[in-house]
């Protein structure tokens, strides 16, 4: 995990003073050993203005994936500060133009919406034929899986939850097979179903790739399936009838 794109960022968020430079040296030791590295950050109002300078940082510790976490407030991160709706696409803009210069892949995780940001941009760029440079990766994202929707959390005392950050047990682990429970939970089968998503989340065109991480909007409203908190989107739909 590297939180910044200095000791000063990375150390503060983390509590550990040092931290980041023994961060750096396992991971210029472990490219030396030519061993793959990912890199793991989460992104707080105090390091989204670093976004470009930790992917340049990151570039030339020849890693594989920098997987870029959006926070939920579930455990130690209840009390942590989220990006708005508005940075998120901001965010969302610097990790796209980044994707397209950088040699590793990059992916969001619980920031579904990214995905939504994603087709918009590639539809935008077919239609000005801009074409990648550097041999870029298109951004790297696995549409359709959420919380839930295509993987569970089974936790170290055995309880089987929608994702690691969605505390609702749906079954136990080993008293249970987690393929059974997977299928036939009556969670998990409405948080596969884009039709049970509420608020502008029902409307939304995306709502099948993207569907909004159901881990924040149960986190800070208690109803897993409530609109997505952080997304700036507004469905056409929802613009037309308020015309």
């Amino acid at each position: 995990s590297i939180d910044g794109a200095d000791a000063e960022t990375h150390d503060g968020f983390r509590g550990v003073e040092g931290s980041f430079a023994r961060s750096l040296e396992i991971l210029r030791d472990a490219r030396k050993a030519e061993l793959p590295t990912q890199i793991n950050t989460t992104l707080t109002p105090g390091n989204f203005g670093q976004i470009d300078a930790m992917a340049e940082l990151f570039a030339d510790l020849d890693i594989v994936l920098w997987s870029v976490f959006f926070l939920v407030p579930v455990g130690r991160a209840e009390h942590a500060l989220r990006l708005s709706p508005s940075e998120c696409e901001q965010a969302f803009q610097q990790l796209w133009e980044q994707s397209l210069r950088q040699p590793f892949l990059i992916k969001t995780t619980e920031a579904p919406h990214y995905r939504r940001f994603s087709m918009q941009k590639k539809r935008e760029s077919h239609s000005k034929s801009i074409v990648p440079t550097n041999n870029a990766q298109l951004p790297f994202q696995a549409a359709g899986l959420n919380d839930g929707k295509g993987v569970v959390f089974v936790s170290h005392t055995g309880e089987i939850y929608p994702s690691g950050f969605m505390p609702i047990c749906c079954g136990q682990f080993p008293k249970q097979n987690v393929m059974q429970v997977y299928q036939d939970s009556p969670l998990l089968k409405d948080l596969r179903n884009a039709n049970r998503l509420e608020g502008k989340c029902r409307p939304c065109e995306y709502r099948t790739i993207c569907g909004g991480s159901r881990a924040r909007s149960y986190a800070l409203t208690g109803n897993p399936f409530a609109e997505e908190p952080d997304c700036a989107y507004i469905p056409p739909s929802l613009l037309a009838s308020s015309e």
